[in-house]
């Protein structure tokens, strides 16, 4: 049964209508609010052409202070970056390392979290992976065990792509900084389910792209740089849009914004950053409490009718707080990728993610969903 909030979220996703859809953790489906921001955007620049753009730029500053507001942050602290990569790669490239500086990640991240670290070898950088000593789980001991004197930063994953392992960030932060270390978090798969707030839990940098629980389109999301690291690291990617005279295109001075808008060098993708903004708006509205215990509580009763259905659960669900949006499991005798295809064509959306079906509900599927998802399950 969907709280009245969640009810009222349900009635703007076009993607109910058709689909029973629990596959968040992919890609999402954008929002009614965010699909009308991309169709009048494309109505505007097909008429009026960039007339509109200081309307559109007015915007896209709106979605940056809904941004912040997520996450507990001050806009200053916001760029819009295109995806997940980006901003990891900005911290990754400029941090000011040193030949025999190193950094600690979870050996299971996704790609995204691991390729721009792994990358800094050649400026002998060591990326230490650690592998949890228990299946799906992240163990901060093990991290920190892993870190040494010329440890500079800890990157890891919120919430686990294919595990599903929602990370104890006051923890690790708190661990992490007594030891002079800084934290990236990869907050992609908890951003638009779980509530963060940066100044309570400081992390010094995060980034994640708007197209998973965000309820964005794809090519637009943020990354979040603490006020007082960003002199810390080198400007990249730097253009017209870096500097403080940024209008002013007679000027050669490279005087970068005292703010993270210095990482958004070029022209932007507005659109897709209007709609993201749209978007958050509407999670704002539920609040993210309310997702979080509407997803619990549809998860929660997800595992209960797996393990009825003889099912072997990869996801760890003994503790609520390392709970996520994400279960992850097998059925017996049945090739993953089969049931992922039986289950598309009933209209029922899920992954495959390292051999198992990964399920992954936002807070506006009902009891029809579910039905409809076990149905399917059932069918083999």
């Amino acid at each position: 049964m969907l709280s009245a909030a969640c009810a009222k979220l349900r009635e703007q996703m076009p993607i109910a209508a058709n689909w029973a859809y629990f596959d968040h953790a992919a890609v999402g489906p954008i929002s009614g609010p965010a699909q009308r921001v991309l169709q009048t955007w494309s109505r505007q620049a097909a008429e009026q052409g960039d007339t509109v753009w200081p309307e559109w730029a007015r915007a896209v500053e709106q979605t940056r202070r809904a941004a912040a507001s997520l996450i507990g942050a001050d806009p200053t602290e916001i760029a819009l970056v295109p995806n997940t990569t980006l901003g990891i790669h900005f911290v990754a490239e400029g941090w000011p390392w040193q030949p025999g500086d190193n950094l600690v990640v979870p050996a299971d991240e996704f790609p995204t979290n691991a390729y721009p670290w792994l990358n800094l070898a050649s400026r002998g950088v060591e990326t230490r992976r650690v592998q949890s000593n228990r299946p799906a789980t992240v163990d901060v001991d093990q991290i920190l065990a892993a870190c040494d004197a010329r440890t500079k930063i800890i990157a890891a994953s919120w919430v686990g792509f294919a595990s599903g392992w929602r990370l104890d960030l006051e923890e690790l932060v708190e661990r992490a900084h007594a030891r002079g270390i800084a934290v990236l978090l990869d907050a992609i798969q908890g951003l638009g389910v779980f509530p963060l707030d940066v100044r309570a839990t400081p992390v010094d940098f995060l980034a994640a792209d708007g197209h998973k629980w965000l309820l964005g389109p794809e090519g637009a999301g943020l990354l979040y740089v603490r006020r007082e690291r960003l002199e810390q690291l080198r400007p990249l990617g730097v253009g017209w849009h870096s500097v403080v005279h940024a209008h002013d295109f007679d000027q050669i001075n490279p005087v970068w914004k005292g703010n993270a808008e210095r990482y958004e060098g070029g022209s932007q993708n507005m659109a897709g950053q209007m709609a993201l903004g749209a978007s958050l708006e509407l999670l704002a509205g539920v609040s993210l409490a309310e997702i979080s215990r509407q997803v619990w509580k549809t998860t929660s009763e997800i595992t209960a009718r797996l393990i009825n259905l003889g099912a072997t659960l990869y996801s760890r669900r003994e503790a609520e707080q390392h709970a996520s949006g994400i279960v992850s499991f097998v059925l017996p005798t049945e090739d993953p990728q089969a049931t992922r295809a039986r289950c598309f064509e009933q209209q029922v959306a899920v992954s495959c993610r390292g051999g198992r079906i990964r399920l992954s509900p936002h807070a506006y599927q009902n009891a029809d969903d579910l039905d409809r998802l076990f149905r399917a399950l059932a069918a083999r």
